[in-house]
């Protein structure tokens, strides 16, 4: 990670870490580092959101370039018009996290940056931006971010989805285009946590708190669930019978259809080291290769891009499909796996039946330092865990790059050794972390 990029654009509490003055220098450094004369920005509805959108345009504004404010808007609306207009787009989100917290993701024509063009404006950060231009650049708002994105669905040429669908848009960014393209596709639907208020996003809600779309679906009877994030760019799914479908699953109910229609380029998908090892062998049983990245969808599609591969995606819900869109996108894959069902007349769980996923925890440690994983005592700590779990079994430790918090992620068949293990490693990791501080 950079000195203000993590794993997915700039993150951290808004107004302190990512403020105004973070996002003016973010804005007026953008057209001298991608060489763009316009940007486009888009917004979720954090309370903080749309003061940190108009710093960043007014840095834009005083570099020179213009400016498209497109609003409320998913950040896969905004990668997909980047990628159309050849041009450059910031939206600010802090995705999952809750309200408090804000962010900002960089899209150069459909793409999050490079870390190497991270590292070009993060070089100018630090340096003077003094406001020399001849002629400030000009702001305009438009829907023409939304009226492009329509067009993703129309390529689809979806027929009527008769399935009874529940839709929860975490009071985020996706809450105005889910219900008009899912409304427009389902005769029978239903939207929940609609609502924003600049303090709920992410509230109880959406593809963190799951226990929301699973109480809708189960009061209504309808056959799925489908929960977003306060982005849009993630979903996880629940059927009727309260089975959740997590960003794994999702992916290799994809790829099996399109390996069946000879479209999953290269025979291989692109899951990342938090993947679960009893998908990675449903994978392999039905002949389709495999390749992990660390975690972030950046690298998911790092590695999707290099190989020309078509798929890809992390258990989270972030799913990319690139012969449509450079980015996860909730919504879309929603709709994609909608069809899917519709066209085969087959339920998820059914079309999935072969998986037999392994035991697997993922516990976030809070209030550590994340030095602590630089220390010899975690090294031996870790290395008594792997002899615990033996061969057959995933152990994955990191700092996450969105949030303050160190995640603990282990998989094995045996669902007593899992929790055996999470435990030593859990009370060693914050042992090791307090003795630190004597």
């Amino acid at each position: 990670m950079g000195r203000y990029f993590g794993t997915d654009g700039i993150r951290g509490k808004a107004g302190s870490v990512v403020c105004a003055e973070l996002a003016f220098k973010l804005g007026f450094h953008l057209k001298k580092s991608l060489n763009k004369t316009c940007v486009v920005i888009g917004y979720d509805t954090r309370a903080s959101s749309q003061m940190l959108a108009y710093s960043v345009a007014s840095g834009v504004l005083a570099s020179g370039a213009d400016v498209l404010m497109a609003g409320v808007v998913s950040t896969p609306m905004i990668a997909y018009y980047t990628r159309h207009k050849k041009t450059t787009g910031v939206m600010v989100t802090a995705s999952h996290n809750p309200y408090y917290d804000n962010g900002l993701k960089v899209f150069n024509e459909g793409y999050k940056l490079t870390e190497k063009l991270e590292t070009i404006l993060e070089d100018h950060f630090d340096k003077s931006f003094p406001c020399q231009e001849e002629h400030f650049g000009k702001l305009f708002h438009s829907d023409d971010v939304t009226e492009w994105y329509k067009t993703l669905y129309k390529d689809l040429a979806l027929e009527p989805i008769n399935l009874s669908v529940g839709y929860d848009s975490a009071n985020g960014a996706n809450y105005l285009i889910a219900k008009h393209v899912i409304h427009s596709i389902c005769d029978e639907s239903y939207q929940i946590n609609n609502q924003p208020d600049g303090k709920n996003t992410n509230l109880m809600c959406g593809s963190t708190h799951l226990e929301a779309i699973k109480e809708l679906v189960h009061e209504k009877q309808f056959d799925i669930g489908l929960s977003f994030d306060g982005d849009g760019d993630r979903v996880l799914i629940v059927d009727h019978h309260q089975t959740v479908y997590d960003g794994d699953v999702i992916v290799y109910a994809i790829a099996k259809y399109l390996k069946s229609q000879n479209k999953l380029a290269k025979n291989t998908v692109v899951l990342t080291q938090m993947s679960n090892l009893g998908i990675i062998k449903a994978f392999h049983n039905l002949g389709i290769k495999t390749v992990l990245t660390p975690v972030g969808d950046k690298y998911v599609t790092e590695e999707i891009l290099k190989n020309g591969y078509s798929l890809g995606g992390e258990n989270s819900g972030h799913i990319i499909l690139n012969e449509f869109i450079h980015t996860g996108d909730g919504l879309f894959v929603a709709v994609y796996v909608l069809m899917i069902l519709q066209k085969l007349k087959v339920t998820l769980k059914s079309y999935v039946s072969e998986i037999a996923m392994y035991p697997q925890t993922l516990v976030n440690i809070e209030n550590v330092d994340k030095s602590v994983l630089t220390t010899k005592a975690y090294q031996e700590l870790k290395k008594k865990a792997q002899a615990e779990l033996g061969e057959d079994a995933k152990l994955l430790i990191r700092a996450s790059g969105t949030e303050p918090v160190i995640r603990v992620t282990i998989s094995h068949p045996s669902e007593a050794t899992v929790n055996r293990v999470v435990t030593l490693l859990v009370d060693g990791i914050k042992t090791i972390a307090k003795e630190a501080l004597l």
